[in-house]
This record gives structure tokens, C-alpha cells and sequence, in this order.
């Protein structure tokens, strides 16, 4: 402690106090000092050192190409579309499955990898071993085997007026998101002066075993007219704004306030004078979140 005026001496800091106040500044900035994500950027930053250090050396072992993007998901390598399923964990990578060119109907749009979780029965056998969830051009959801692209399982999101096309986590192996491309009238409806007030639609489901939590519309009316992209994630609602404003919702109070009614995948429904079977042709999936 240094003497302060007048004789007296300064109040001596507590043990660590420093320490304290540079986490908080840290927190105050993003940084978690337990937090997943750093410990995956120290990997990250420790394997970019092993592979640019001038003594490391490189075979190549294989080359491939694709007319599509490739993809990778844990060691498996997709070409084609997600039709071509290699395996990289082996010293040379060997192919899994082949799946017969598709028709443009059946095109991928968007995949997901699901793991078996650790510690619980699952009701299937197939839930025990890793899957590939998929969203096709026409709103199919299906659940494939990862290691022989056998469909498991198969659920219709909705009709084709509204277009489903990215899949994403809210919870990493526990709850999904499907969300619509944005919704735009016709030129002719646009010519016309009709007002296109929803915008995007969510379906959420807890994975394996594959359940539906429930679907819900963002409209125009309630959030606003200048809305320009939306995301679910860590059980938050995210709604962007064209001005650079970003709200942020609790997704689960959403869900609990504005649910009209619970569905089931496979189950029998009379709604809305709609009557089928949850997750089928030509019904899919009921918009039962209704924010007002």
C-alpha cells in the first residue's frame, strides 16, 4: 500500500482484486474463461502451429472432385450433394455409400449430423448410432444412416407455399431448427400492391429420438416491417432489422405463452379444419405458435 497524503495509508486491495476486475473487463468483452468456445480456439490455434511450422511435411494421399460443394461433418467427407459418403478416418479414405443420382425434386438443400447422446435409452436401435439429417427441395425432413444413407426415417414439414431451406442447432444434438427461405409474392400479387406479411417460418424439433416441439410464422405485423433474417439459437429468438437493430426474444416463454396446441410426429389431428396425420403427405406440420 502506498502512504497517502495527510500521513494516512491507502486502504490495501483485497487478494486477487486484480485478477477480478481483469475477468470482469474480459466478461465484459465475450471473454469466458470456461466457456467452450475458447478452449476450441486454443485447439484450433495449437493445430494451425503443427501444420504451418516450416518442419512439417505433406503427402498427398487421394484427390477427388465434385460438382457441388463438398461438406464434412466428424470425419466424413460428402460430395455430390450429399449423395457420396467417404470415410477420412482411415489412412487412405475409403468410400461408405454411393446413393443413385437423384431427380431435382429430391436435391438436398441443407444437412445436419446427429450423435447419439451419451447416458439415456433411446427407443429405436437406429437412434444408438450416428444419422444425417437432411431437408430436401420439397420439404421432406429425412433422418439417414450415417454410415449406409438408409432412410430411417421421414417427415413432410408443409405445402409448397412456403419453402423450407437451412437446418441449424439451438442446442448442439438436442434441439433443431428449420427455417424457411423468405417468403416474396409474385410479380403479379407484388404489381398488385399486396402486402406479404410473413416472412419466415420455424419448425423446432428435440432430435433423437426426432420429436416436434412446434412451428411458428414471423409476421411482418408483429415485429415489424423493416425484419430481414431470423434465428433460433441457445433458447434464444434472434430477429435482425434492416437499420442494424438485433432483438432478442426468449424463445421458450414464446413457445409456452403462444402454443395453441401440442402435436405429435405419426398422430392423428383435426385443427383448424385441417385433418390428418402429423409430419405426413399432404398435411406436414401445423403452424401451432401463434404470436399475437
Amino acid at each position: 500500500p502506498q502512504a497517502a497524503a495527510g500521513g494516512r495509508r491507502a486502504a490495501s486491495r483485497p487478494p486477487g482484486a486484480h485478477n477480478v476486475c481483469r475477468l470482469l473487463t474480459r466478461r465484459a468483452h465475450g471473454f469466458y474463461a470456461r466457456d467452450a468456445g475458447v478452449a476450441h480456439r486454443k485447439n484450433l490455434g495449437l493445430l494451425r502451429k503443427i501444420i504451418c511450422q516450416e518442419s512439417t511435411k505433406f503427402r498427398n494421399v487421394w484427390t477427388t472432385h465434385s460438382a457441388s460443394p463438398i461438406a464434412y461433418e466428424r470425419g466424413r467427407i460428402y460430395l455430390d450433394n450429399y449423395q457420396c459418403c467417404i470415410s477420412s478416418i482411415a489412412q487412405e479414405p475409403r468410400i461408405l455409400y454411393q446413393k443413385p443420382k437423384c431427380s431435382k425434386s429430391e436435391k438436398i438443400e441443407d444437412a445436419l449430423l446427429l450423435e447419439c447422446p451419451l447416458g439415456e435409452m433411446l427407443p429405436s436401435p437406429s437412434d444408438c448410432k450416428s444419422s444425417l439429417i437432411v431437408l430436401t427441395v420439397q420439404n421432406w425432413l429425412l433422418r439417414l444412416s450415417a454410415d449406409s444413407g438408409e432412410v430411417l426415417e421421414k417427415i413432410y414439414l408443409a405445402a409448397s407455399c412456403c419453402k423450407f431451406r437451412y437446418l441449424s442447432w439451438d442446442t448442439p444434438q438436442e434441439v433443431m431448427v428449420v427455417k424457411s427461405a423468405q417468403n416474396k409474392l409474385p410479380a403479379a400479387a407484388r404489381q398488385a400492391s399486396i402486402q406479404q406479411s410473413v416472412l419466415f417460418y420455424l419448425a423446432v424439433f428435440q432430435v433423437l429420438p426426432l420429436s416436434f416441439i412446434g412451428m411458428l410464422e414471423i409476421n411482418k405485423k408483429i415485429f415489424g416491417n423493416s425484419v430481414t433474417d431470423v434465428a433460433v439459437s441457445n433458447g434464444i429468438l434472434i430477429v435482425m432489422y434492416s437499420m442494424g437493430l438485433v432483438r432478442l426474444y426468449n424463445f421458450q416463454a414464446i413457445s409456452e405463452q403462444f402454443m395453441e396446441q401440442p402435436f405429435d410426429l405419426g398422430h392423428e389431428f383435426n385443427w383448424n379444419g385441417q385433418v390428418g396425420v402429423v409430419g405426413k403427405y399432404p398435411f406436414g406440420l401445423p403452424c401451432n405458435i401463434k404470436i399475437t
